[in-house]
């Protein structure tokens, strides 16, 4: 049986990516601090088996035990509430821990794939943005602390790819969203259907006429997973490329949700990328992926999940384990 380390395990993306590991019948350890994600998205999994978790900051040397087949690196802060209040730590995980995971992978002759991101193309001069483009980026703006981080991410990557020959997979995700988001995240989608659930006013950055695409998380897992058994060691993009701008989409939900909430505007933030959508070419020819889950079906499924959290978790603002790092 072959086994995987999944880095950000409690997190978002992690704790889908330990379902889909599991059901393919592999031992998974997953690694998380709680920085930012929670243990109630792996507590279905305590009792697996086939499935252990270890409490680690992997910007800290990592040691494993045993034989390891594969790394999947999702730890990281991965919203601007979260690189604003803890830029140090964002820094950190993309470049102390990317190093500690390549070290591992190297050591283990273990498969790494990395999760990288859109924002390494920052505020795009090219739309759609493809795998080939550079990126226009403010590396001292307010969210360089997780652009560049990402950007360091595959830079290293890929010297450990050339010089050590480490297999190496590197996946820049674009917006992704389902059950397990955190509703505090400060991304378009929680944010929405969090002030729809408390009764608030939408929040429309700018005229809204900004875009976005989103991916709806199944899909998305099932990119990741097919990059990492394929043969290609270069970037590449897994998205939905149906885009809609933000007033657009607001509108959208306030119908879906049958919402009575009306829509603000404020002021656009520093750096806000104006576009934001995946050229998918490489996807579909290297991976044969393509998105199956349309927005309206995956949006219903995601406010279903969010109905069903607490008034604790509907408006608390933190996890717990979030403050002890911002000083570090």
């Amino acid at each position: 049986m072959e086994r995987v380390l999944i880095t950000g395990a409690a997190g978002f993306l992690g704790s889908h990516l330990c379902d889909k590991f599991l059901n393919e019948n592999f031992q998974v350890t997953g690694m998380d601090n709680y920085i930012t994600g929670s243990p109630k998205n792996i507590a279905h999994l305590k009792s697996h088996p086939r499935f252990e978790f270890i409490e680690h900051d992997v910007t800290k040397y990592i040691n494993i035990d045993g034989k390891l087949d594969y790394i999947l690196h999702f730890a990281s802060p991965a919203s601007p509430i979260d690189y604003l209040r803890i830029p140090i730590q964002t820094l950190k995980v993309g470049s102390l821990g990317t190093h500690n995971v390549l070290g591992l992978a190297k050591a283990k002759k273990a498969r790494l794939l990395i999760a990288s991101t859109s924002e390494v193309y920052g505020d795009p001069l090219v739309h759609p943005q493809t795998e080939d483009y550079f990126g226009n980026v403010n590396p001292i703006g307010p969210r360089g602390v997780y652009d560049e981080a990402k950007r360091f991410q595959e830079a290293m990557t890929m010297a450990y790819h050339n010089f050590h020959g480490v297999e190496t997979r590197i996946v820049r995700i674009f917006n992704t969203y389902g059950p397990r988001m955190r509703l505090n995240d400060g991304r378009v989608i929680p944010a929405f259907m969090g002030q729809i659930l408390r009764g608030e006013n939408l929040t429309v950055f700018g005229n809204g006429s900004q875009t976005r695409s989103f991916c709806y998380i199944d899909d998305q897992i099932d990119g990741i997973f097919k990059l990492l058994f394929s043969d290609y060691h270069l970037p590449v993009n897994i998205g939905n490329p149906e885009e809609i701008s933000i007033l657009d989409f607001a509108k959208e939900i306030i119908a879906l949700t049958n919402g009575k909430s009306k829509i603000i505007f404020k002021e656009l933030p520093v750096n806000d990328p104006l576009q934001r959508c995946p050229d998918i070419t490489k996807a579909k020819k290297i991976l044969n992926w393509t998105p199956k889950v349309d927005r309206i079906t995956g949006m219903k499924r995601t406010f279903e999940y969010f109905k069903s959290l607490s008034d604790e978790e509907l408006y608390k603002t933190q996890y717990k384990n979030f403050d002890k790092y911002i000083k570090k």
